[in-house]
């Protein structure tokens, strides 16, 4: 299997972007690269890396956010591998709009299972796919920024990024 490899300068440090047929299976800071090869060998098992020699139209659509329009996220084709509960916590990350922030409990209460919150959190920290499904906009129940395998500082710029560029108008501790 050939999964093309894309990198992009950002304001945080540069990001890859990993693709197969057409879909983000993969997504993060190159600084974070032996953690993103470890949850892509997990997911998809052994595969070639070739760099992707034009400029995709998701890599185009990640520069577009980090520009400034958080929606150009929304089209992005994603495939993830995981278990069904990894699945279906990395899906509602994409439930949470740009500008706000919900607790590991808000996640797992929108899986319909409140009771397995360390059980969100332990998906969430093995999200494959940074920004896309953004787990970066989970917090502790306090609103504290708690982990983020790419460093709290990122955390904070992409929910700062995400506040100053959104028409949300979120509230509570972490935005005051």
């Amino acid at each position: 299997m050939v999964i093309t490899r894309e990198d992009l300068d950002s304001p945080i440090g540069v990001v890859s972007i990993l693709s197969f047929e057409g879909a983000v299976i993969a997504l993060d800071f190159a600084d974070c690269e032996e953690r993103m090869l470890r949850l892509l060998g997990r997911g998809w098992g052994v595969c070639e890396l070739r760099v992707q020699l034009t400029v995709s139209d998701h890599r185009r659509r990640i520069d577009d956010y980090f520009t400034g329009d958080l929606a150009a996220l929304d089209s992005i084709r994603t495939e993830t591998r995981g278990t069904a509960f990894q699945q279906a916590v990395w899906a509602a990350l994409r439930e949470i709009p740009p500008g706000t922030a919900w607790s590991y409990l808000d996640l797992a209460r929108r899986i319909g299972n409140e009771k397995a919150v360390r059980a969100v959190g332990a998906a969430n920290g093995q999200n494959p796919i940074a920004i896309v499904h953004p787990c970066h906009r989970v917090v502790a129940t306090s609103h504290a920024l708690t982990g983020y395998a790419g460093g709290l500082h990122r955390k904070q710029w992409l929910l700062d990024h995400e506040r100053s560029n959104s028409c949300w108008t979120p509230s509570g501790p972490l935005f005051a």
